[in-house]
């Protein structure tokens, strides 16, 4: 989970898929953090993705790097607790002019029964499970 966390981290940009009904829907993300061994986004409830999520919790990310891709694929959990909130709004400052730990809005969710994959045009995918 690592080397998940680390390639995100160095991407900067990634690419989050989830569904609305039978309609895919792709949006960019930039925040993700390790906490308690759980591989987290971050998001507000208001937004589209957060109920989209809500009725189907699959969804998968992918970025791109010096030709490179990683896909994560599994279930992203809602988890409330504030201690995880300000963790990641402490990783993510800029992010507190938009939201707050105590704001009901922000949303952090952690991936449940991922599957990851490095894959490139010139190794042999890389896949690993957590």
């Amino acid at each position: 989970m690592e080397k998940v966390y680390r390639f995100f981290k160095e991407v900067g940009t990634y690419y989050l898929a989830t569904v609305e009904g039978d309609q895919p829907r792709v949006r960019p993300f930039g925040t993700v953090l390790i906490y308690e061994g759980k591989l987290y986004i971050q998001t507000g409830r208001k937004k589209a993705v957060s109920k989209q999520l809500a009725k189907n919790p699959k969804a998968e990310i992918c970025a791109f790097k010096d030709g490179v891709w990683l896909r994560v694929a599994g279930e992203l959990v809602d988890d409330d607790r504030y201690e995880v909130k300000k963790a990641m709004l402490d990783a993510y400052p800029e992010l507190r002019s938009m939201y707050d730990e105590n704001d009901g809005n922000t949303q952090v969710l952690y991936f449940k029964n991922a599957t990851a994959t490095f894959s490139s045009f010139t190794a042999p995918p890389e896949e690993m499970q957590f």
